[in-house]
């Protein structure tokens, strides 16, 4: 029977009230799923420290002595971002060596009991095993909302996510290998996994309340990582800005052929100065929108050509 190797990365940022009780859960799982012949001995956890600034990565410190190296990770020098964090901790982890790797949120509102059926996913074949949360009870109505708009957004524009896909999910080693190849600034990893292939499952899970602490991924977090996933992800926004002006000089076209005929067969045309400026406000509001998207792209491509690191690692625990 086969037996894979288990590393379970969890980005963190200022987490240190979490720390010491998912830890404590996480390494109670991979005990029982060592004891059970579902994973190795030499599983282990791996913390990447997203430039926390309290005592996050003195914790994880600690937990690399207490435990002799069965909790690793990375401090980086700076916040580079949740996607680059769990990217840095799929491509660092596999340095060590695992054949398999599962992200998880540092507070676990992801159910962590639910590892064990990865696992049997990934044993019966599947290299990307998903994380789909059931619903969203446990967010407010405009989080609930936004994200939904957010999925239907990212499908229209042809991501092929599934709702509620979390960054919850286990990949195989074949998969972080394949990943390592997408040289990109900024990846968006609920899609770029999608694009790459290879046999997917997926496991649905119940979110917990949050026990300890607050969430560093607030609305304008989370409101970057929706611009950052349509931008890098997809070029149909730069196409419905072609659309746009094309509609509306077709628009603008009709209104100036209309006035010439009205002129022409004698018809008065009493002005309308409201009418104008409602026109004016709104044409130049669609030029401010196309110009925004255009700018946009633009960022991403300036952060692509200076081909700078994607994280700087400022220091590594094994």
């Amino acid at each position: 029977m086969y037996i894979p190797k288990l590393a379970i990365i969890i980005p963190c940022y200022n987490e240190e009230e979490c720390i010491p009780e998912t830890t404590y859960r996480l390494l109670d799982v991979i005990k029982n799923l060592e004891k059970e012949n579902i994973i190795t001995e030499d599983s282990f956890i791996f913390y990447v420290s997203d430039g926390s600034t309290d005592r996050t990565w003195e914790l994880v410190r600690k937990y690399n002595t207490d435990t002799n190296g069965k909790v690793k990770g990375i401090q980086f020098s700076r916040n580079f971002g949740n996607q680059r964090a769990i990217l840095a901790g799929l491509l660092e982890a596999s340095k060590i060596g695992a054949d398999c790797y599962i992200s998880i949120d540092a507070d676990l509102q992801q159910d962590e009991l639910k590892i064990k059926e990865f696992i049997e996913k990934y044993n019966n074949g599947a290299q990307i095993v998903c994380g789909i949360r059931k619903d969203r009870k446990t967010d407010g109505i405009f989080k609930k909302y936004s994200a939904l708009a957010f999925y239907k957004l990212m499908n229209l524009l042809g991501a092929d996510i599934r709702v509620n896909h979390s960054d919850y999910r286990l990949v195989s080693n074949e998969v972080v290998k394949t990943l390592e190849k997408f040289r990109e600034k900024n990846l968006f990893l609920r899609g770029m996994f999608n694009k790459i292939g290879y046999k997917k499952d997926y496991v649905y899970f119940d979110v917990k309340q949050r026990k300890a602490g607050k969430s560093k991924f607030g609305t304008m977090s989370l409101f970057a990582l929706a611009v950052s996933g349509i931008t890098s992800f997809s070029i149909v926004p730069l196409r419905l800005v072609t659309f746009t002006g094309i509609i509306m000089s077709l628009a603008s076209f009709a209104v100036g052929l209309s006035a010439l005929i009205d002129k022409l067969i004698g018809h008065s045309v009493v002005p309308g100065w409201a009418t104008i400026v409602v026109v004016l406000g709104f044409v130049g509001g669609i030029q401010i929108l196309c110009i925004g998207i255009i700018g946009e792209y633009l960022g991403q491509l300036f952060e692509e050509v200076k081909s700078r690191p994607r994280y700087i690692i400022e220091e590594e625990l094994d």
